[in-house]
């Protein structure tokens, strides 16, 4: 059966899962990118994402081995996207990652702007919703065509979708990082009113892993 996942969203230990300020210099916010520290050496993140050889093969691996596993579709947060706000002034922006991004399925932007899909190199099509996170949700399950969708961030969307109770798997790496500000992802939310509970937790050199189910 479909799951809506989450996979390798990476925490501060104050709960922040990006830095504030986010330019086109700092796609991740001010300080951001230290998060991610126990993804960019993995094999998984230098050949789906930068598309190099090598990369470690250790338990952070595993996990980003995890979380492309089985995605027939993603949901992105419209800052996932890019970083225009507003009206879209052109079709000239097509995300942060080139020619060819790292998702290789159809790709649901959640936005108040329409915008024409684009079809990317290596399957990738970012198509826009600016119907809300159900419709985005029932259009990325069609196109999965049985296989999971994952929801790849940001924070608003994260949470909009576990205060809605429809986030079936969620995998967090809490990386030892303060941030101080930025979005807090469970800030003032009940997860186990939500019912949700963690069932696994595993701790390397650069993160702690935990995953979260509902139900």
């Amino acid at each position: 059966m479909s799951k809506l996942r989450v996979n390798a969203f990476t925490l501060s230990l104050d709960g922040f899962g990006a830095g504030p300020d986010q330019t086109l210099q700092n796609p991740l916010g001010v300080g951001g990118e230290d998060l991610h520290k126990w993804m960019f050496g993995t094999r998984t993140f230098r050949k789906m994402v930068i598309g190099k050889e090598g990369g470690t093969t250790d338990t952070d691996d595993d996990f980003a081995v995890r979380s492309f596993d089985n995605v027939g579709a993603w949901i992105l947060g419209r800052n996932m996207f890019g970083p225009i706000r507003g009206e879209w002034p052109d079709e000239n922006w097509k995300g942060w990652w080139g020619t060819n991004p790292p998702y290789h399925v159809p790709v649901f932007v959640l936005t108040h702007y329409k915008r024409d899909p684009i079809e990317m190199e290596g399957g990738t099509t970012f198509q826009f919703v600016t119907g809300g996170i159900h419709e985005a949700l029932d259009q990325a399950k069609a196109a999965a065509g049985g296989k999971d969708v994952r929801v790849g961030g940001g924070v608003s969307t994260i949470r909009q979708y576990l205060q809605e109770k429809l986030i079936d798997e969620l995998h967090l790496a809490v990386s030892p990082v303060l941030l101080g500000k930025g979005e807090n992802l469970f800030a003032g939310m009940d997860m186990l009113e939500l019912g949700y509970q963690c069932t696994e937790q595993v701790a390397t050199a650069l993160a702690t892993h935990v995953t979260i189910k509902r139900g």
